[in-house]
């Protein structure tokens, strides 16, 4: 998909005169335009969708910005996941040991022995 660099400004403005045409169409469907205005009807509303999906699009990504090293994020940019795995414990609280375990460790670490042939 082809990447162009666009403003919202720009994108609004584009998105309100599609809008206008859209209008005029369906006046014409109303009052029996011809059919070369009808069929234009469904091009118009994919390409009004075409224009909200780009700025809805650009607002996410500018959230993501925002929001990126935050301590909270809101509940629709973080990951999706299963339920089972957004409530496992993260790798940092995983590997953690308490006092007692980490001295046990210590003191009880696996003993390796060779048998000298």
């Amino acid at each position: 998909m082809v990447r162009v660099c666009v403003c919202v400004a720009e994108l609004q403005c584009r998105q309100a005169s599609v809008v206008q045409l859209q209008e005029e169409l369906r006046v014409a469907k109303v009052t029996g335009g011809a059919a070369s205005k009808l069929s234009k009807i469904r091009v118009v509303r994919k390409s009004i969708a075409r224009v909200l999906t780009v700025i809805n699009q650009t607002q996410k990504e500018n959230l993501r910005k925002f929001y990126k090293g935050k301590k909270y994020k809101p509940l629709d940019l973080r990951p999706k996941k299963t339920r089972a795995l957004r409530r496992r414990l993260n790798k940092h609280e995983e590997s953690l040991r308490t006092k007692k375990q980490q001295r046990k460790d210590l003191l009880y670490s696996i003993r390796k022995f060779a048998v000298k042939a």
